[in-house]
């Protein structure tokens, strides 16, 4: 299967239901854009976005931080069981294009330090103010700035 990108989504697990909503209508778009995605396959934006590209029919797939590949969230495309704690971290930013910060602690702190690290751009949406991230106003506004990354 061919993809038009590869999308790593950066997320934290506690969101308010109005980031859970938002974040699966993100999925539905990447998964309508024909967008790889990569998540950290567990609960909170990992699963809203799982869900939404679920919903679409699109793949996601979730690296997870144990050892169990049952472990992840139920949306999930491909669950990648990696026994490597946080630091499966940077494994999802060397997997993409493009990355997308949704709201998050310092675990997203560290995804998108590492995205910029190895030159990756990010958007950012309701997360960390950090130099080089382009931020985005809307779900329809993150679509639009990846798209004109890409």
């Amino acid at each position: 299967m061919k993809f038009a990108a590869r999308i790593s989504i950066f997320g934290g697990r506690d969101i308010d239901e109005q980031t859970y909503a938002e974040t699966v209508e993100l999925g539905r778009l990447m998964a309508r854009e024909n967008w790889l995605v990569f998540c950290g396959g567990a609960e909170g934006v990992m699963e809203a976005i799982a869900k939404g590209v679920s919903e679409e029919g699109g793949v996601c797939i979730g690296i997870l931080k144990g050892q169990d590949p049952g472990s992840g969230n139920m949306y999930l495309t491909i669950p990648i069981a990696t026994a490597l704690g946080v630091g499966r971290n940077a494994l999802l930013a060397y997997n993409c294009d493009v990355a997308v910060a949704v709201s998050g602690q310092y675990g997203t702190l560290s995804e998108i330090a590492y995205a910029l690290q190895l030159g990756k751009p990010v958007v950012g949406y309701k997360s960390w103010p950090v130099e080089g991230v382009v931020n985005a106003g809307s779900v329809n506004d993150i679509i639009k700035q990846v798209k004109s990354i890409l």
